[in-house]
């Protein structure tokens, strides 16, 4: 009886957690197949995951573009965009969070409180007066208030994260280190940095993933469709007024994924060792 019941618990379990797997795919599992149906069928027969006919149609049309605007530039502007965001976050988060963690100056404890605050805040609060800061600057139409402040602040959530990781770090490794007559950035670049590669590693994919999905910070600071990104891309098949493409759109929806699923693919060991050695360690 006891086997037959352990038995029965396991076939519950993994009959669950496949369940709730397959609901939380399904929506990219129908997007893939939407991407591979006619026009005329992707809402007539939405709940069927398997197209009637295979139409690879929709790929070449998406890739096209608008005018004389293929699917390309878009990638390529937003794997510009991201690449500097990511090396600026990284670069900007690992000092700000060594100078929280190791160096002590005035006012780090209030400075510290500040960063906690503008962790809580929501974009929308901060998104006005950052309009008004670029524009008065010359830098809306261009990619500089998407890149910039990634260079000189970072995000609050990457800087708390590097934080927390870096404290996790035995401080006698910093004293033999000046005893040794190493300076303060000696010791953050051969000793904290190095020890920190998970936790970077979890900051870079995070940063990548967020800021390849970003659509509010384009669509506000970009009006020049030669620099739009992918995400404003896809916005642009969708025409409220008029007819949306709605096969070309899934299908460049399923090409915009790719990235993110080799990303995802290649780096998940440092995801989830980084995140775990920054719990444990905090």
């Amino acid at each position: 009886m006891m086997k037959k019941n352990k038995s029965l618990r396991t076939l519950v379990y993994h009959g669950s957690i496949w369940l709730l797997g397959l609901l939380m795919i399904y929506p990219i599992l129908w997007t893939i197949a939407s991407s591979l149906k006619a026009e005329n069928e992707i809402f007539r027969n939405a709940a069927s995951l398997i197209p009637s006919e295979w139409n690879w149609e929709n790929y070449a049309r998406g890739w096209e573009g608008f005018g004389n605007l293929s699917f390309t530039t878009f990638f390529l502007n937003s794997t510009f965009v991201t690449t500097m965001v990511v090396i600026g976050t990284i670069f900007s988060s690992t000092l700000v969070a060594f100078g929280f963690a190791r160096v002590n100056f005035r006012f780090r404890t209030p400075l510290f409180v500040c960063m906690i605050v503008t962790l809580m805040l929501p974009q929308q609060v901060t998104l006005i007066p950052q309009y008004i800061l670029f524009h008065n600057l010359g830098w809306v139409n261009t990619y500089l208030p998407l890149i910039v402040p990634a260079f000189i602040g970072g995000i609050p959530f990457f800087i708390f994260l590097m934080i927390q990781f870096i404290r996790g770090i035995p401080r006698e490794l910093d004293e033999a280190a000046y005893m040794d007559g190493a300076s303060t950035f000696a010791i953050f670049w051969r000793i904290i940095l190095p020890l920190t590669t998970p936790a970077i590693a979890t900051v870079a994919i995070f940063s990548f993933y967020w800021t390849w999905d970003d659509f509010m910070t384009p669509l506000v600071y970009l009006n020049d469709t030669k620099l739009y990104t992918v995400a404003l891309g896809l916005q642009m098949f969708s025409d409220p007024s008029s007819v949306s493409a709605w096969g070309p759109m899934f299908a460049m929806s399923v090409a915009s994924i790719v990235p993110q699923l080799l990303v995802f693919l290649f780096f998940q060991k440092y995801l989830v060792e980084g995140i775990t050695a920054g719990s444990v360690k905090g």
